[in-house]
């Protein structure tokens, strides 16, 4: 509301066309992100959170690996998870497996995999995914070397979204029930789950879309491709700094994508740019924010900027 207050303030004749934008944005990915809150929601109810949790203890290497291959794989993103994250946090879960799987987990999945390989080839589909585990390990391993500091044992922040994110995590640990409904204490616990995820969702994607409203009128392949049109030594870090607040859903990236390097833009910037795009664009930063203090988050940032720029560079002699 804020922000759609803001752009009338400023642009008041774009604020009806960018109320437009941002509900018809919602409309579409409701069919997405409604599921993955239910299943976020039975999680925490169900118990099921205390058996997914395995995957995130024992040797740091092994859960780092485990993240990322679950980030990069499956079908779920940073946003739908946070309170599985943001519980498994509260209760001394080291944050190297959960930020790689924060990393690894916007890039891609089984469809979009699919969607790329058919909009852009099956090189790029194959090397996004393998940039999404890769990313994920790197960032898990560095994250560990910083596991003994006092902001990556208390990661999360001392605000009521992260406490009602991971209250359901704070107490004993509850035996493993799927059918939640059977009893009035787990259907209280979903209740309070979905709307504290769809809260957190909603605060993310109402000033994303206005953004990406403001972006997508700022910006047009023309203009990016001044940037990232060349083949120039440069092309790859402004594919990242200056491509990847333009990118907000993966599925719309890809024929934007296509269109830049039909302008020339090289392999690697677009490698670069996807990459960068998923996890360092509004969506991706927005998702992370609210819940986590200062320097884990700007960690998040480099490294996700970091593996970016490596991926594009990668990618671009690989090929």
């Amino acid at each position: 509301m804020l922000t759609l207050m803001g752009i009338g303030a400023i642009w008041p004749t774009y604020l009806l066309e960018t109320a437009t934008f941002v509900l018809c944005g919602l409309v579409v990915v409701a069919p997405i992100v409604i599921p993955g809150i239910v299943l976020a929601a039975w999680i925490i109810a169900s118990g099921a959170d205390s058996r997914i949790a395995s995957a995130f203890e024992g040797r740091t290497l092994r859960t780092i690996l485990t993240a990322s291959l679950i980030g990069a794989i499956t079908p779920v993103c940073g946003v739908t998870v946070l309170p599985l994250m943001a519980g498994l946090l509260a209760v001394g879960v080291p944050l190297a497996p959960i930020m790689a799987f924060w990393l690894s987990s916007p890039i891609t999945d089984p469809a979009m995999l699919a969607t790329t390989a058919a909009t852009l080839g099956l090189s790029f589909a194959v090397g996004k995914t393998i940039a999404a585990f890769c990313l994920g390990v790197f960032g898990g391993a560095i994250t560990a070397l910083f596991a003994r500091t006092s902001w990556a044992l208390h990661a999360l922040r001392d605000n009521g979204m992260a406490r009602q994110l991971s209250a359901a995590r704070c107490g004993q640990a509850q035996t493993f029930d799927p059918w939640i409904w059977r009893t009035d204490t787990r259907r209280r616990s979903f209740a309070k789950q979905f709307w504290a995820t769809a809260r957190l969702i909603l605060i993310c994607l109402i000033p994303a879309f206005a953004a990406e409203y403001a972006l997508n009128a700022a910006l047009t392949p023309g203009s990016l491709a001044a940037y990232v049109g060349e083949d120039q030594w440069w092309a790859i870090p402004a594919a990242v700094f200056v491509g990847a607040p333009a990118y907000i859903d993966g599925y719309a990236a890809l024929p934007l994508t296509r269109g830049l390097i039909e302008t020339g833009m090289s392999e690697g910037a677009a490698m670069a740019f996807l990459i960068s795009g998923g996890v360092v664009s509004i969506w991706g930063a927005l998702a992370i924010a609210p819940i986590l203090k200062l320097k884990p988050f700007l960690l998040y940032l480099a490294l996700a900027v970091l593996g970016s720029l490596a991926a594009g560079y990668a990618f671009e002699w690989a090929v």
